[in-house]
């Protein structure tokens, strides 16, 4: 995950203060900090993409990857949300959809990063397949009774 977001990061540093103060984290302030919600849920985004949670289809480009991240980022913004008990301002979700966006692009942007992540999954794939074709090619007999 450091290669992507290191841990000063805002995005780290966002996610290190939602996890370690969530009890309290949305009531410091009279409504909820949109840039906390961003950071952290850009870095749940990359966290679980890392992690091949939930990916079926693997991303072919750097636009479907792109596509995968803002939904994981989307996921973690909802959930956020519906764990907080101060409200958002008017337009606040738009704005946090936005500012989680950038950070994407932004981190995409950087290195060969995109690049990386596309591989990243496809040789578990290859090996996946490699064994289920040695299992369906190999010849057993089963008896019948």
């Amino acid at each position: 995950m450091d290669r992507f977001l290191a841990p000063h990061t805002p995005e780290a540093l966002a996610h290190s203060q939602l996890t370690e103060n969530w009890f309290t984290w949305d009531t410091e302030h009279p409504s909820i900090n949109e840039t906390l919600i961003a950071g952290c849920s850009s870095y749940q985004a990359f966290n679980r993409f890392l992690s091949g949670d939930g990916l079926y289809i693997l991303p072919r480009s750097r636009k479907e990857l792109e596509t995968v991240l803002r939904r994981y980022a989307t996921d973690a913004i909802h959930n956020t949300i519906a764990r907080a008990r101060s409200p958002l301002e008017r337009g606040g979700y738009s704005r946090i959809c936005h500012l989680a966006e950038q950070s994407i692009s932004k981190v995409l942007d950087e290195n060969d990063n995109a690049s990386h992540l596309l591989d990243l999954h496809r040789s578990n794939l290859l090996d996946h397949e490699l064994q289920a074709n040695d299992i369906n090619s190999s010849s057993r007999s089963i008896r019948i009774q």
